[in-house]
Order: structure tokens, then C-alpha cells, then sequence
């Protein structure tokens, strides 16, 4: 279900498959296609917060050359949403997992 509060409003393609996505813990409709910042933002206004204040960060160049749209996997992998494709299972986080450093050996 789509919030009153989310920043797209998806009109067209809704008839591709939808999977579910999990961000946060909590799940997440998408459609087959969509990237992880359009599954994101059609449900909420915002993929994150800012790791320099309490802005809300939704994506700024949405060509995969900036850093405002990062998201994490559990293990601490960093996600560029506006070019990651959905997968049913994808789990993501907003905020990087609280792991010790450096998080690759």
C-alpha cells in the first residue's frame, strides 16, 4: 500500500510483477523493473537521513554519480539505489549496520 506521505506516485507499468523487498525490517511492495529508489520512494518521502544532520536524503543526481542516495545490506554493503534493480528477497537499511571497522578484511 502506498503512503499519503510518499514522494512518487506511480501512474503507469502496474501491470508488471510485483515482489517484495524489505527495508528496515519492514516490507515493501515494488514491480519488477523498478530500481530501489523508485520501490523506496512510492511507498515514503525519503530513502534515508542524512550522516551529517536529520535532513531526509532522496536521491540527487539519480544517475549513480553522487553519494545521496546510498543504502546498506545487513552486511554492510553500500547500495547506490537509483541504479539497483529490486529482487524479490533484496534487504536493505538506511542507516550503515552498526559493525566494527574496518567492515571488509
Amino acid at each position: 500500500m502506498t503512503s499519503s506521505a510518499s514522494r512518487f506516485v506511480r501512474l503507469v507499468e502496474t501491470q508488471r510483477p510485483a515482489i517484495s523487498i524489505t527495508v528496515d525490517g519492514e516490507p515493501v511492495d515494488a514491480l519488477a523493473g523498478d530500481s530501489l529508489l523508485v520501490a523506496v520512494l512510492t511507498h515514503r518521502g525519503h530513502l534515508r537521513q542524512s550522516e551529517f544532520g536529520p535532513e531526509a536524503r532522496s536521491g540527487f543526481c539519480l544517475m549513480a554519480a553522487c553519494q545521496d542516495c546510498w543504502m546498506w545490506t545487513p552486511d554492510g554493503d553500500r547500495l547506490r539505489a537509483c541504479d539497483t534493480p529490486v529482487r524479490t528477497g533484496l534487504i536493505v537499511l538506511t542507516q550503515p549496520p552498526d559493525m566494527p571497522w574496518p567492515r571488509r578484511a
